[in-house]
């Protein structure tokens, strides 16, 4: 109770500072922020805004999709308080086009990849064994615009699997998707963020990280209004103990806490 006071209450000094809410504590019920989010981060970040909003009241509502998707957004004006992606270079290329507070950049968490089924095919113990037969229908999130479809194609190219497997690879639209195709038993097998699978009841093969690029989860707040100003509070809630907790559950790798600073 004590930490959820402290939290209501430097919320609602960013407020006041910003200019928002005046003196009224029940200002704080009418705030809310929109966050547009890579897919791969749904499963934390609904856990990590519902935590946010007991204790702050604020309201926090993501919008989910392929990290290159949302950026293309964010450039056209999307109004978007936060955006949280898994690859930095995204981010970077919103704050090149003008938009975005660099200061506030950080990237918080590193994602990894997973060779996963829903259980009715059988898992391959390793990478060579999905030119086999069994695996026809292989989905990836679509490389153009998802980093965790650009990952499982560096994957499959140092695999030097890339060209045989071309015919049977599914282009989804985002890592969310790739997971729903898979588990529908759309495809036979999928590179899928360890955070969507980690807690299914399947088995999953575990992708070296020096395989791929990294997975970089890197958010930006939007703005310095008030609006911004509720945005980093909740930024600082993802990089913060709490948020640090549940991202490691969840199968991220954690930076230093020094680097948050």
């Amino acid at each position: 109770m004590g930490r959820r006071r402290s939290l209501a209450l430097g919320l609602m000094t960013v407020l006041a500072a910003a200019g928002c809410g005046g003196s009224d504590t029940n200002s704080v019920d009418v705030v809310e922020i929109v966050v547009a989010a890579a897919s791969e981060l749904r499963p934390a970040f609904d856990e990590i805004g519902n935590l946010f909003t007991d204790e702050t009241r604020v309201s926090v509502t993501f919008v989910y999709g392929s990290s290159g998707q949302l950026r293309e957004q964010i450039i056209n004006g999307a109004p978007f308080d936060m955006y949280a992606s898994a690859n930095s270079k995204f981010v970077e290329e919103v704050l090149e086009s003008g938009r975005g507070q660099r200061e506030s950049r950080r990237t918080f968490g590193y994602g990894n990849l997973a060779l996963w089924t829903n259980g009715t095919v059988e898992l391959p113990s390793s990478l060579g064994e999905l030119v086999e037969s069994r695996y026809q229908r292989i989905v990836i999130a679509n490389p153009d615009f998802a980093p965790n479809g650009q990952a499982a194609r560096d994957v499959l190219e140092n695999a030097d699997i890339w060209n045989v497997l071309s015919d049977r690879l599914i282009f989804a639209d985002n890592i969310g998707d790739a997971y729903r195709i898979v588990k529908s038993g759309n495809a036979d097998i999928g590179f899928i963020a360890l955070s969507l699978v980690i807690n299914e009841k399947s088995d999953y093969l575990k992708i070296p990280n020096d395989l791929h690029r990294p997975l970089d989860q890197t958010l930006v707040v939007m703005s310095s209004d008030a609006k911004g100003a509720v945005a980093q509070t909740f930024a600082d809630f993802v990089m913060g103990e709490t948020g640090r907790e549940v991202l490691a559950r969840y199968g991220y790798s954690l930076p230093d806490e020094s680097t948050l600073q």
